[in-house]
């Protein structure tokens, strides 16, 4: 009798799942209390904090110029505090994201050689590195959006109800509230996975993958503005430039219809009036971005991000290839 002919077949997608969570068991564990924690501290800050500093500056109103009634102070502190910490932990995912790509993901294995045993067991470079981006970028758009919805409620649970709660067209609110981060974090999945790949060696990858990221959305935020076509709203010298939102530029319009800096805001100051006049100004511009355009600005950011990341990942199995080939 003749043995049966076997064949080598890659490893099931379970059993490398199995193999991801044991080797990254204490990454995946602390982001999800990460997630948990923020999360928590989210739903906080949009239900009893709210509450509470609404209340506070109902009871502030009431007193108006008087100065004799008492309000809680601690109350509205505690909301502003609360707000900024939580704001700037949920644009600061994406960044742990990459340097967790590059760190741990790749890069330790590339420089253990986790990566080349896990080669011989029956599973593929190819496979290898699409397991490395695909479960992770599931689990990082989960988490990423979770958070993301949870602070456009505590922002939306403020709205009209928090004199000092900060508008949609404050940075910071803007991004934490909208598509960018989720973008931006799968992107720095992409990013970290490259740089594991490239370097080989865990910090110097973890490093890499940190300020290649500040320089992506340093230049998406560059880029932003220029999306999408702005508005733009000429008023008179007397009332000086207007218009709410994201500001792209302003200035003041010449007789000819050039485009000027101007010297300065309104012509009911004498000098001001003299300024404008040398300058032959009819009146001032503003070019900005309204609430309306809110969505497609950052969709229109989150699908360069997005293609970004797929050309990262792309660039990450021809290195591969050819690195293993």
């Amino acid at each position: 009798m003749t043995a049966p002919a076997t064949t080598d077949r890659p490893a099931h997608a379970p059993r490398q799942l199995r193999w991801l969570y044991r080797l990254h068991r204490p990454a995946l564990l602390t982001g999800a209390a990460i997630t948990l924690l923020l999360g928590a501290a989210l739903l906080w800050l949009g239900g009893p904090l709210t509450d509470a500093s609404a209340a506070a500056w109902k009871q502030y109103n009431t007193c108006g110029l008087t100065g004799r009634c008492g309000y809680d102070q601690n109350s509205i502190t505690l909301y502003e505090d609360v707000y900024t910490y939580t704001t700037f932990a949920v644009l600061a995912v994406p960044f742990l994201v990459a340097a967790w790509a590059g760190g741990s993901l790749t890069g330790r294995e590339m420089e253990s050689g986790t990566a080349r045993l896990a080669w011989t067991q029956s599973v593929s470079p190819a496979r290898w590195l699409a397991s490395r981006l695909a479960f992770p970028a599931v689990l990082t758009a989960a988490a990423t959006g979770l958070l993301v919805c949870l602070h456009r409620l505590a922002w939306t649970a403020a709205d009209g109800r928090i004199d000092t709660a900060l508008s949609w067209d404050h940075y910071p609110t803007f991004y934490a509230d909208g598509t960018v981060p989720v973008a931006l974090a799968l992107a720095g999945l992409a990013v970290g996975v490259l740089a594991g790949l490239l370097l080989r060696r865990a910090l110097a990858a973890l490093a890499a993958a940190a300020v290649v990221l500040g320089a992506l959305w340093a230049a998406v935020h560059a880029a932003l503005p220029h999306l999408w076509p702005a508005v733009t709203r000429v008023t008179s010298l007397r009332d000086g430039p207007a218009g709410e939102g994201l500001w792209i530029g302003q200035g003041v319009l010449t007789a000819d219809g050039d485009r000027l800096a101007a010297p300065c805001y309104s012509s009911m100051m004498p000098e001001c009036e003299a300024a404008l006049a040398d300058l032959d100004a009819v009146s001032f511009y503003r070019d900005f971005h309204p609430g309306a355009h809110y969505w497609p600005l950052h969709l229109v950011a989150s699908g360069v991000l997005l293609a970004v990341a797929v050309l990262l990942a792309y660039a990450a199995f021809r290195l591969l290839r050819r690195r293993t080939a």
